[in-house]
């Protein structure tokens, strides 16, 4: 695949780089985890999560860019935010997981990211997305219904579960939706472990 970095314009002009992780990101990562809020850590890990372990950084950055995947948002040499899919055995399902740094919420890095992800999906033959979001985090749910890439969302103990069909065109950015929606898109991109089932994406976190 294509390791090259690619810059991308967010909704304020700026302009961030997007690229797969790899292993020389252990320190930038961890620096990345550590400076979220413990809301946005709740959201992601659907527990308080302030600090990786050791195997969970191996994990994170070691991907196969095939049934494993993960891409890092970057301003200048700092992750300001990660997103990952993990392919379900023996499926086209992959499960979807993302987190954008608390200071850059709201422009548009998220929208990038599950962009980004779902083109290096779909070459990898992967059709659907899956994600586990808590039913409180209402504004990733209200973006996702209007992303182009929803297929179905079912509620259970409180956890949303979301399928996002790749076959799909993502429409949040070119359908003439309002500016303010397609921003809240990462306004708390945040999918996490189940709080019933865990994810293979979090199979290493306690």
């Amino acid at each position: 695949m294509n390791r090259h970095l690619i810059d991308v314009q967010l909704l304020d002009g700026r302009t961030v780089g997007i690229r797969p992780i790899s292993p020389s990101d252990r320190e930038a990562l961890v620096q990345f985890h550590e400076g979220l809020t413990s809301e946005t850590t709740r959201l992601r890990f659907f527990i308080l999560h302030p600090h990786l372990m050791p195997r969970e950084v191996e994990r994170f950055t070691h991907v196969d860019h095939h049934d494993r995947e993960a891409l890092v948002a970057l301003d200048g040499p700092d992750i300001i935010a990660v997103g990952r899919f993990d392919r379900l055995p023996g499926t086209d399902d992959a499960e979807v997981a993302f987190v954008v740094a608390d200071g850059w919420q709201g422009h548009g890095v998220g929208t990038h990211l599950i962009e980004q992800l779902a083109r290096r999906a779909r070459t990898e033959g992967v059709t659907r997305f899956v994600a586990d979001t808590l039913g409180e985090n209402y504004r990733m749910r209200d973006v996702f219904r209007h992303s182009g890439l929803m297929a179905s969302s079912q509620t259970d103990a409180g956890v949303v579960h979301v399928v996002l069909n790749l076959g799909l065109e993502p429409t949040a950015r070119h359908s003439g939706l309002a500016p303010g929606l397609a921003a809240r898109f990462d306004e708390h991109m945040t999918f996490g472990r189940s709080a019933t089932v865990p994810s293979r994406i979090y199979e290493t976190a306690t």
